[in-house]
């Protein structure tokens, strides 16, 4: 039998102590004012100075996760990282986490790094989930480590950067559900965003191409979902629908990306629903002519964009934007970007309100990988269920954003050129102060002359 509702048990999100502030970086930068607070849709950028880099990211997490819900070394089985953040070619993050659990004398314990831009994330935790229901599985938990430094070079993209990592514990009884058997992938070869150069942080964008290809994702993917729907029997005679979502969660590269998005979901349902019953419908008296376009010709149509993005307006303030805090304060953290959505989104309702939810969540990766799930949430919202847990334990995230220190964009500027200045050089020792980290973080404190990394924790 199938172990009984497999899903996410616990999270923990990390950030950075230090952020830029966007409209100071507007000024900086000799841009119009609001072209990252309003074009963007981002109000602050959090980023990783020289003590802190992967494996203090997923060290700290993974350390605050364990920690918070009292999970014991012995009951992980499977830990898997994703992350595009590469220190080392060979050796993966996941075994310098293992020095967490060497100590404990816990060390049959499965899984590697997942690797494909800000995918990686999602990979590792279908990874878990497979794990679980599989032969292999030996009744213990997995715990998925998704973290990134996301950083970019001067010019247009570097106000898209962002930092943090996720911790996700995955098993059965969960109050956070997979559904099964409802997942669609689109993965495609494209060089919409890459890094090839293994001496630099930086990648390398094409960004047209990068927006066309996460707007193709999105639209193969949602489809492919709206079919297995209908295939189960889940939606009766209807046709599947935005409607069919509590809410809609998208990996965020920007915030205005992800409204664009959600309109474009909006789209696709007016392209699938018969033009008779377009046009009896008062809502879309002026766009029935656009009936008639063909989806993908349409990634970079101004017309629709603002048409779809009025007419689902409330549905994505209701929906989709409460999904967005982190990601308007913190930016793009690539593989943890879509989960710090679910994590906004657990702290944005009411218990009461989130009880018997389906969430749809979609994960995109450069290059390109991409896919479209869904969760069920628990109607079980007693104290001392495992939605409360997870609710409640999550309380530090709004007063941690607050407790972040500002930066200026010039001092900001200064720690990236140091970073840049210092990549792969070695032997190395960090310059930048301690005191202001969050307590329990890990950081970095010297690469010896063999690149071998030590840290300590605040």
């Amino acid at each position: 039998m199938w172990p009984k509702d497999v899903g996410i048990r616990a999270l923990e999100v990390y950030f950075p102590a230090q952020y830029v502030d966007q409209t100071e970086l507007e000024a900086y930068n000799g841009v119009s004012a609001g072209k990252y607070t309003i074009g963007l849709g981002q109000s602050r950028m959090g980023f990783c100075n020289d003590r802190e880099d992967i494996n203090s990211l997923c060290l700290t997490v993974t350390h605050r996760l364990l920690e918070r819900y009292g999970i014991e070394p012995r009951d992980i089985g499977r830990l898997e990282v994703g992350t595009e953040t590469i220190l080392d070619k060979s050796k993966s993050v996941k075994s310098v986490l293992m020095q967490l659990f060497e100590p404990h004398g816990c060390t049959d314990i499965e899984g590697a790094d997942a690797t494909n831009a800000c995918y990686g994330g999602t990979a590792a935790l279908f990874n878990a989930a497979a794990w679980i229901e599989s032969s292999a599985w030996n009744g213990k938990l997995a715990l998925v480590v998704a973290a990134d430094n996301a950083v970019y070079s001067a010019g247009s993209a570097r106000p898209t950067g962002g930092a943090g990592a996720i911790a996700i514990l995955v098993g059965p009884d969960a109050p956070l559900v997979f559904d099964r058997g409802l997942r669609a992938s689109c993965m495609r070869h494209a060089y919409d965003f890459y890094k090839p150069d293994l001496r630099s942080e930086y990648p390398v964008v094409d960004g047209k191409l990068s927006i066309q290809c996460y707007l193709s994702a999105l639209d193969s993917c949602y489809q492919l979902y709206c079919d297995k729907v209908r295939e189960k029997g889940l939606a009766g005679d209807d046709p599947v629908t935005l409607a069919n979502f509590d809410a809609f969660l998208f990996h965020s590269p920007y915030c205005k990306l992800v409204q664009k998005s959600f309109a474009r979901l909006a789209f696709v349902d007016f392209l699938n629903t018969p033009k008779e019953r377009i046009c009896n419908d008062e809502r879309y008296k002026d766009a029935v002519s656009l009936h008639a376009a063909k989806l993908e010709d349409t990634y970079f149509d101004r017309d629709i964009e603002k048409v779809f993005t009025r007419l689902s307006k409330t549905d994505f303030e209701r929906k989709t934007k409460p999904s967005l805090l982190i990601a308007n304060q913190v930016g793009n953290m690539y593989t943890p970007s879509v989960y710090s959505g679910l994590v906004s989104l657990l702290l944005s309702k009411p218990i009461s309100e989130l009880a018997g939810n389906k969430i749809a969540l979609f994960s995109y990766g450069s290059g390109f990988c991409s896919s479209m799930y869904s969760l069920t949430v628990t109607r079980d919202t007693r104290d001392g269920s495992g939605l409360s847990k997870i609710i409640a334990a999550l309380s530090y995230v709004k007063p941690q954003l607050e407790g972040r220190h500002c930066v200026s964009p010039a001092d900001y500027t200064r720690v990236l050129a140091l970073r840049e200045q210092n990549c792969h050089v070695v032997p190395f020792t960090p310059e930048s102060n301690i005191d202001d980290m969050f307590p329990g973080t890990y950081y970095l404190t010297q690469v010896d002359e063999k690149y071998r990394r030590t840290y300590e924790r605040v």
